[in-house]
Parts: structure tokens; sequence; C-alpha cells
């Protein structure tokens, strides 16, 4: 018998989850011994088009794909998952402030957050819709029946992305790049972290010498990437959020060997000083089965520790937005 794991996916009709779903049902993430079986949320306006998406997935005959099931209720998809990837949220709209995306996708993480009281002991619950680091924090905040180490929100993909723009600017491929740690919150404010990053076993620092570079354009490129993205092709990332969320999980589920990845997690008050229950993007170990460890060695400069404190009051003011829903 094959082992099994269940995985909802929240948004599934969305581009992010189309480009999910079929990696997740290919046996790529869990292995060609797991059978995947998937519960994909959406909306009820939505539900046939996720049923669509999965007579698609099932016409690939993938070995390794089990039931596929489709929910406009979230106690009833997330019913005894294992994994909970919550992907689906309200975009911004026009003439919308960063406040009003919060307030607005407040409530939604509420009710997702009660929800995964019905999820298995052992759940992971990833958090991509953005705001990703604030709807983690509502989430965790209303189930209390799953330990919050077990919430996390994903920061992955600008971990891709100064990883990918690193190794352009020193000519390398991209997995010579390692120990690049997104700190803070997934928005313009995130500091990518040069300092503590190796290129080729060398402090990148050492490989890329024109610091002026790597402190303004670098850290500007990762930050507005998302933004570039959706002014060249009109829409917001979708595959590379997709395959952000397969490393993350592949990351927490199996281990990264000794390599730091970054993700955002609550902070219990000690970790680089920054103030408690906050979900906080920090570089972490994976043990493996969604546990991990945050690392706590990482030297900082005055020049990073005045990026961290920006994120870090930014994620305070996004608190104080939606402390009502805590």
């Amino acid at each position: 018998m094959k082992k099994r794991v269940r995985v909802a996916v929240t948004g599934g009709a969305g581009q992010i989850g189309y480009s999910l779903l079929f990696r997740l049902a290919s046996g790529e993430v869990f292995g060609p011994s797991v059978i995947v079986d998937l519960n994909i949320l959406e909306l009820p306006i939505a539900v046939k088009s996720a049923a669509g998406t999965a007579m698609e997935i099932t016409d690939c005959a993938f070995d390794t794909c089990g039931e596929i099931n489709c929910y406009d209720d979230a106690t009833k998809a997330f019913d005894g998952i294992n994994w909970a990837l919550l992907v689906g949220s309200t975009p911004r709209g026009p003439g919308m402030e960063r406040n009003d995306l919060i307030m607005s996708n407040g409530p939604l993480f509420v009710s997702q957050g009660k929800a995964l009281a019905k999820a298995s002991s052992n759940l992971m619950a990833i958090v991509v819709g953005n705001p990703c680091n604030t709807n983690a924090l509502i989430a965790l905040s209303n189930c209390s029946e799953v330990p919050s180490s077990r919430f996390t929100a994903m920061t992955m993909l600008d971990e891709n992305r100064a990883k990918a723009q690193l190794a352009l600017k020193a000519g390398v491929a991209v997995d010579q790049v390692k120990n690049i740690v997104i700190w803070g919150n997934h928005s313009s404010t995130m500091y990518p972290d040069f300092e503590n990053s190796t290129i080729n076993g060398k402090p990148t620092t050492e490989v890329i010498k024109d610091r002026k570079w790597l402190e303004n354009d670098f850290i500007s490129i990762v930050q507005k990437r998302g933004a570039e993205v959706i002014a060249a092709r009109g829409k917001s990332s979708a595959a590379s959020a997709a395959s952000a969320c397969i490393d993350l999980v592949k990351n927490l589920n199996t281990g990264k060997g000794n390599e730091v990845f970054s993700t955002a997690v609550l902070t219990n008050g000690e970790w680089y000083n920054l103030p408690k229950g906050l979900v906080f993007s920090l570089p972490v170990k994976a043990k493996g089965q969604g546990s991990y460890e945050v690392v706590e060695n990482f030297k900082l400069s005055n020049f990073a520790k005045e990026k961290i404190s920006l994120t870090c009051k930014e994620l305070e003011e996004e608190k104080k937005v939606i402390s009502n829903l805590l």
C-alpha cells in the first residue's frame, strides 16, 4: 500500500492554482511512492471552473494522483488534510491601498483559520495569498487547535528572485548561489540579505564587488519584481509563484540538507530582537515533515538592521489594522 497525503489548495481555479495542482498530482513534490489526494476550494461562482481543472488532472493519468474533490465550503475542504496551500485571496483592485487589501482579505482568513481545526494533527499550512504575512497571522490566530509553528507565509518566491538576480550578475548557475535569505514582509520593504549569501562558496561581496549595485539596484529589483511582472504581462506572477510554493513544500517536507532557506514564521520575541507575534520571514532549516528551526547565528550589519527595522515596522502597522480579527 502506498502512503497517502491529502492536500488542500484554495483558489484552485486561479492562475497560481492551475500552475500548482498538476505538479502536486504528478508525484514531483511528495515522490513516486505517495498518492496525493487533492481538495480544491473555490468560491461558489468558480467551482465549475475548478471541476474543469480536476478533469484535466484526471486526464493526465498520473500514477500518483488519488481522489480529486472540489468544494465551496472550507470546513469540508480542510477535513483531514495534511497540507493546506492557501493561495486564494482577493486581489488589489483599482484605487485600493494596502490596508484596504488587508481588511478585504481578513474575514476570509478568519473563516479559513477556524475551518483548519478539521485538519489532520500533522497539518502544515502555507499562506500564499497576499498580503501573505498578515493573512497567515490572522489564520493562525483563529486556529488554536493547530500549533502556530505549523503555519508559514511564503517568501520563497522572493528568495528565488534574489538568487536569479545574483546569478545573472555573477554569470553563474543559480544553484551556485546559497544562503540568500529574505527578511520580513512579502512586500516592497522586504530585505534580501546579500551580505550573508555565497556564490561558488565565496561571500557574495567578494564575487560581486559592486557594493553600490548590491545595496541599491539588487534590493530594488527584488522588492519590485512583482510589480515589474504585472507591468510586462498585465497579470501578476503565477507560474513562478506556484513554483516557489512547490519549492517550499519540498523543503519543509523532506528537508534541504544543511541549507538555509527563507519562510515567514511567527516570531517568539527572541529571534534577532524582533517583537513577538509577527509573521516574519527568517532563515530556517528544515527538519522534514513540515517541521523547521530558525537559524539564529546570522550576523547582521548596521545596514541590514536598518532594512530589517523598516520591514518590521510595516508588519507591526499591518497587525494594528487587523487587531480586531486576531
